[in-house]
């Protein structure tokens, strides 16, 4: 990847998956317009490069990310006496950016508050460290739920646990988190980038244009009510997939009985 001048986030490529890293710990990570714009660029340039696999998303210093810079987002404008824009908080369109790109893996090693929580939950896999508080409290700031979250909180967590976390604006830990499936794994804190770098590795390893079909069927059909239509769309993509590099690379090597090599310098 490229060496984006990037003033909020860190960057490191390290194998076939790269690491972007929220970078303001001296105030948790707050998210502003600035870390968006930069997390997306970066997460774009992760797709258009065919050494990377997976991207892991983390925070540095103790925090995740814990919610939104709200000296920046709001005060300004209700200090002057206009009211605050109700602005999705996104680079684009984040929501799709996410489904459509390379596998993504949140490693929340802290306070994932607000958007610093919903700004992870289209990605494919949620680690969370032991003892790291989760909370989607926007009612609490007299808001409502963005990104698309009013969404992906009932797929993740069900009607029940979707309803109570979105309308109390509670906080939660990582293990209640696990237990609300809002989060897939818990992990020791020491424990939690290795966890990440394995999961986004195994990711990796798979050939990249048929996960990220996999990833687009997933969005279109987790909902979908006809079957029918489920079948036409996994069948056009796996007339596709029949006809790509990838899969005959897959034959060749099962029929070498050796692993196969899916992406340039892979061994």
């Amino acid at each position: 990847m490229s060496d984006a001048p990037y003033e909020q986030i860190l960057v490191e490529q390290r194998g076939d998956v790269v690491v972007l890293t929220l970078n303001r710990p001296q105030k948790l990570n707050a998210w502003t317009r600035q870390m968006m714009s930069e997390l997306a660029q970066a997460v774009r340039a992760a797709n258009d490069d065919d050494t990377v696999g997976a991207v892991v998303v983390t925070g540095a210093g103790r925090g995740f990310c814990a919610g939104a810079d709200i000296g920046q987002q709001f005060a300004p404008a209700l200090g002057d006496g206009a009211p605050a824009q109700a602005e999705e908080p996104a680079a684009g369109d984040w929501v799709r950016l996410c489904r459509e790109s390379k596998p993504l893996v949140a490693a929340i090693n802290g306070p994932a508050i607000g958007v610093g929580l919903t700004m992870v939950l289209p990605f494919d896999q949620l680690v969370a460290a032991e003892g790291a508080k989760l909370s989607a409290r926007f009612v609490k700031m007299g808001l409502v739920p963005e990104l698309a979250s009013s969404h992906f909180l009932v797929a993740r967590c069900g009607w029940g646990a979707a309803s109570w976390l979105a309308m109390s604006g509670t906080t939660i830990l990582a293990d209640e988190a696990a237990r609300l499936r809002l989060v897939d794994r818990v992990v020791p804190p020491e424990a939690l980038m290795d966890e990440a770098m394995a999961i986004a590795g195994e990711l990796a390893g798979n050939p990249g244009p048929q996960v990220r079909m996999v990833k687009e069927l997933l969005t279109q059909n987790a909902h979908e009510p006809d079957l029918a239509l489920v079948q036409q769309r996994e069948l056009a993509a796996l007339d596709i997939a029949t006809k790509t590099p990838e899969h005959r690379e897959a034959v060749n090597a099962f029929l070498e009985r050796r692993p196969p090599r899916f992406r340039p310098g892979a061994e």
